[in-house]
């Protein structure tokens, strides 16, 4: 699993896990199953009416084609994600941070056809090994990548951070928070970063900035990153 770092437009770097290809290889199988299941349900129907041949071939263009569009449809409008994608908790980002658009959707689902379809999805594969940053041909048009969404537990997950032996911190005003207090914006801060949530994280950096009345240049990215640990040394010393 690869990270990738994303700058925002408010100057926000934010880090993100590229997905594991063992999850999108079995999103798309479950996705695959998905539509197998629901071509199979159409066809059913229409036998068990029993139309004739012409009328049967028109209604199942017609039926067919939310399977047909499942890729576009489904990320246009679950935010990224299809079934697959929702149960591998992974979804599909723009690098620059944005929220895809439906020309983006389009675009990966138009050149599925190349990367995916023809090749049996040997290409896109390739293209993820080869290219990095979770892309295939689909995506490298698109600008476009898929993330992992999923919360990885360990010792971030607690209140108090991992701190080098040699750790200096800059802001002892964090002492006025209460452990309750940075423990809300650690959970914040930790799920906005993996949501990639800039609005939130800028939020929290504003709203600490006026409580400590700390003045800095630093992003709000490591600024409140900064906080998390300068609390954590101070409460390590007690």
């Amino acid at each position: 699993m690869e990270q990738f770092q994303i700058e925002t437009a408010q100057n926000i770097s934010i880090s993100q896990n590229t997905a594991h290809l063992g999850d999108r290889m079995l999103a798309y199988l479950i996705d695959s199953f998905v539509i197998l299941a629901y071509t199979i349900l159409i066809i059913w129907l229409l036998f068990a009416m029993d139309v004739d041949f012409e009328d049967m071939w028109a209604l199942y263009l017609l039926f067919g084609l939310p399977a047909f569009l499942y890729y576009v449809l489904l990320e246009t409008f679950m935010d990224g994600k299809t079934i697959g994608k929702a149960l591998m908790h992974i979804r599909v980002v723009k690098l620059d941070g944005s929220k895809p658009g439906f020309s983006s959707y389009f675009i990966r689902w138009i050149l599925r056809i190349v990367d995916v379809v023809l090749t049996s999805g040997g290409l896109a594969v390739l293209t993820i090994l080869i290219r990095g940053n979770g892309q295939r041909i689909g995506d490298i048009a698109a600008g476009t990548t898929v993330i992992s969404e999923k919360k990885r537990v360990g010792l971030r997950d607690t209140l108090l951070r991992d701190l080098p032996e040699d750790y200096v911190p800059q802001y002892p005003q964090v002492t006025i928070f209460e452990d309750r207090e940075m423990q809300t914006i650690k959970e914040l801060y930790d799920q906005a970063r993996r949501n990639g949530d800039h609005q939130i994280i800028l939020t929290l950096s504003e709203r600490i900035k006026k409580v400590t009345e700390i003045t800095t240049e630093a992003k709000p990215f490591d600024f409140v990153d900064t906080i998390i640990k300068d609390y954590s040394y101070y409460t390590q010393q007690i």
